[in-house]
């Protein structure tokens, strides 16, 4: 695996002011060193791993959530198969409680199957957990996602929402590229992924560089980190990322908040004007395509006002 070297920045135990001023109001991720260490989940976690197990058994509320299961061979890694029409995966509905019971199973193989769940929402399977769980960075409304599995490694992709990921049990490395660095990661198929947003193609652990030759350059800019139990990570929207479990069992909590701007059944969000954008001007001649990027730039992404040539009152929808 090649291992990008520059570390994320970190805060270690910060305070709620220091998190909002340093943090949750910039556009870089930042590891949070020891921010729900006193969360009981993670007391537990460090203490013993059978009462942190029980103590999720005893509250699991029996409702179905979302699991997946990879034979031994993939290694963990979720991905297309080998023909790129299907995954690599199977996906289940079942109780938490009965995937919990996988896992310590798996424990005792040398080479285990692969098994997560994948942001079940706490409120649907794990609802008596949450009052002990605050997270005081963010409004009571937000509510977490829980992810439970084995060493299970989720290919570099992106959320349209920030994130702060909660490390509960197990270790977890993230790597992280800027949003400027899409065209070096080799992105699949926009409407076809094994995660709800499109991933990278190239194997983080064993890149392919004669197959995708500029993702030395995305490596060049990526930034890393592996959490303990009781720390989190701030991860803005649109920073791409990838997240591997390292542990037997590892639990993670997760708040996403802002809005989705990644939404496909919203034809209103960016995703969705993005795709419509794509279907619009995908068959024009270049010099049309190219004039349309120059009209999009000048109105959609330049910082520059542009109707500050022109009375307020005549600004319409270019108002800001």
């Amino acid at each position: 695996m090649t291992d990008p070297s520059r570390p994320i920045r970190e805060f270690h135990r910060p305070s709620l002011a220091e998190i909002q001023t340093h943090v949750l109001n910039s556009y870089e991720p930042a590891i949070l060193r020891g921010v729900v260490d006193t969360w009981p989940l993670v007391q537990l976690a460090k203490r013993n791993r059978a009462e942190m197990l029980q103590y999720l058994l005893d509250h699991d509320s029996g409702a179905d959530v979302d699991a997946i299961m990879l034979r031994p061979e993939h290694g963990g890694r979720v991905f297309y198969n080998e023909t790129l029409d299907g995954f690599n995966f199977i996906k289940n509905r079942l109780p938490l409680s009965k995937v919990l019971e996988q896992l310590v199973r798996y424990t005792q193989f040398p080479t285990p199957p692969s098994v997560a769940v994948q942001s079940a929402l706490m409120s649907h399977c794990l609802p008596s957990v949450l009052a002990e769980h605050v997270m005081p960075l963010l409004p009571s409304d937000i509510v977490p996602r829980i992810w439970v599995g084995n060493k299970i490694t989720t290919p570099t992709h992106i959320d349209g929402s920030d994130n702060i990921a909660c490390v509960i049990s197990g270790r977890r490395q993230f790597v992280l590229f800027p949003p400027e660095q899409i065209a070096n990661l080799y992105i699949g198929p926009l409407d076809f992924a094994p995660t709800p947003s499109p991933i990278s193609m190239v194997n983080l652990r064993e890149p392919d560089f004669n197959r995708y030759p500029n993702y030395s350059i995305a490596l060049e800019h990526a930034q890393t980190a592996i959490l303990e139990p009781g720390d989190a990570i701030f991860i803005p929207n649109l920073w791409w990322h990838h997240v591997e479990s390292l542990d037997q069992i590892n639990i993670l909590m997760n708040y996403w908040w802002g809005g989705s701007n990644f939404s496909t059944a919203d034809k209103t969000s960016p995703y969705g004007l993005m795709m419509q954008a794509l279907l619009s001007f995908k068959d024009l001649p270049p010099a049309q395509r190219q004039a349309w990027g120059h009209v999009f730039q000048h109105y959609v992404f330049s910082p520059e006002h542009p109707a500050a040539h022109l009375p307020e009152r005549l600004h319409g929808v270019l108002k800001r």
